[in-house]
């Protein structure tokens, strides 16, 4: 008899980044539906009847207050500046995977998304100073920078296998980047008076964290307590408390504990003892069973396993949290035509694209990145217009950056450029993909 494994196709190394990355795509496809569906309840709620107490409820004051300590935010504030901690540290994470263990450990091919990310964040930037000169807003130029990566992972799982998967990792790549270049903007130009306590403070946990990890512990509960203390120094800082969550998802180990070899000789030893009632109480078999449940769990490195904890809680639980509490807008006309919403729409809409694809351009003719294969710059173009979605790091960076007299007006200007940008870059792929379509049957026929 044929057992299980025999059936199924021998593994191999490259299933350690391939599968990960499947994996993280197919959520990111999944989070980008409900994220459509949580934005469009926060409409429709902001601008019915329930508007008020919708809106109101996410000033709803929690935390703390022990005397003259007061640690006290709106519902809004934990989501935006704790929870999206989390949201962060999934980026992180899956950038140094990908940058250790995947496709960007090719110089030249993780050169292209980068030098496309600095494109797209560069032009618009540029753009929204230009139309926005010498006027209220001005310093908002920090929305206009990011990609959304659930939303474009999204329009490009329309297409099923009919588009390039070089053409996924490429726009997954140049939102990753950019959301991390957008982050440290954040912590850099939109933080408060630094607090030099507290930020020393943050750093010297950081560096205890570092140590301890050499050291060789390995618990999860204890990085977290660490990381919470992290998180509350960060906010105190001054600096914007999210890059915590950058800054430790680019510290957590890429290298496995326990090799293949090691885990089937742990797991052989349990194996080998004959059935009974022998595990529990202080015996050797039962030391031995919880030593390979800990080989079992530390077989895969400690990104990956962080990753496949924390990715379905942020795709399915943070992110349409995020966007019911930041994309409800009481929709009014007059705000679409103010120069702030035109400046948002035009550098998302032209900006982005531009700068992708003349970054792009220049980075491969220059010698300094390459193209994958079937990367061809008619796809390419197609997923630069989708870099023009920038909802959920736009309404972020927003929410920092522009008072609530204007607020509304950006936000319009976020979700109509963020649309726009994706009916263009899906009517430019399903044009691609028909074309595709009809070019193979000419060929069979």
């Amino acid at each position: 008899m044929i057992d299980d494994q025999s059936a199924n196709l021998p593994y191999e190394i490259a299933d350690k980044v391939t599968r990960p990355f499947a994996r993280f795509l197919k959520i990111e496809a999944a989070a980008g539906g409900l994220l459509l569906l949580a934005v469009l309840l926060a409409l429709i709620l902001a601008n019915s009847a329930w508007a008020v107490p919708f809106l109101s409820f996410w000033e709803i004051p929690i935390g703390l207050k022990l005397g003259s300590l007061d640690f006290t935010r709106s519902l809004r504030h934990w989501i935006n500046d704790g929870l999206m901690t989390f949201f962060f540290f999934v980026i992180s994470l899956e950038l140094k995977r990908e940058i250790v263990l995947g496709e960007l450990r090719n110089f030249r091919l993780a050169a292209l998304p980068f030098a496309a990310a600095l494109g797209g964040m560069v032009v618009p930037v540029s753009i929204y100073l230009t139309l926005m000169a010498n006027q209220p807003g001005m310093h908002g130029w920090g929305t206009v920078m990011a990609t959304d990566t659930a939303f474009v992972i999204g329009c490009l799982a329309l297409f099923g296998q009919r588009i390039p998967p070089t053409l996924r990792l490429f726009l997954l790549s140049l939102a990753i980047f950019d959301d991390v270049g957008a982050i440290l903007v954040v912590a850099i130009g939109y933080g408060e008076a630094l607090n030099w306590l507290a930020l020393c403070l943050g750093l010297s946990a950081l560096a205890f964290l570092a140590g301890v990890a050499k050291l060789g512990i390995r618990s999860v509960p204890f990085y977290f307590l660490v990381g919470g203390a992290i998180w509350l120094c960060f906010d105190a800082s001054g600096i914007h408390a999210t890059i915590a969550g950058v800054v430790l998802g680019l510290m957590t180990p890429t290298r496995i504990w326990v090799n293949d070899a090691r885990l089937r000789m742990i797991l052989g030893r349990v194996l080998s003892y004959p059935g009974g009632e022998h595990w529990s109480g202080d015996t050797a078999e039962r030391h031995d069973l919880r030593a390979a449940g800990r080989a079992v769990a530390e077989a895969l490195s400690p990104v990956e396993r962080l990753e496949i904890m924390l990715h379905p809680w942020v795709g399915f639980g943070v992110m349409p949290l995020f966007a019911l509490a930041n994309a409800g807008i009481a929709i009014e006309s007059t705000d679409f035509w103010q120069p702030v919403s035109v400046a948002v729409i035009a550098a998302l809409v032209l900006g982005k694209p531009v700068g992708v694809l003349s970054f792009s351009w220049l980075a491969v003719h220059v010698g300094l990145a390459r193209r994958a294969p079937h990367l061809s710059w008619p796809f390419l173009t197609a997923g630069a217009f989708l870099t023009g979605i920038g909802f959920t790091m736009s309404l972020f960076i927003a929410g920092l950056a522009f008072d609530p007299a204007m607020l509304n007006a950006v936000k319009l200007g976020i979700l109509g450029g963020s649309a726009l940008s994706a009916i263009i870059g899906i009517l430019m792929l399903i044009r691609l993909t028909t074309r595709a379509v009809q070019v193979r049957g000419q060929s069979h026929s």
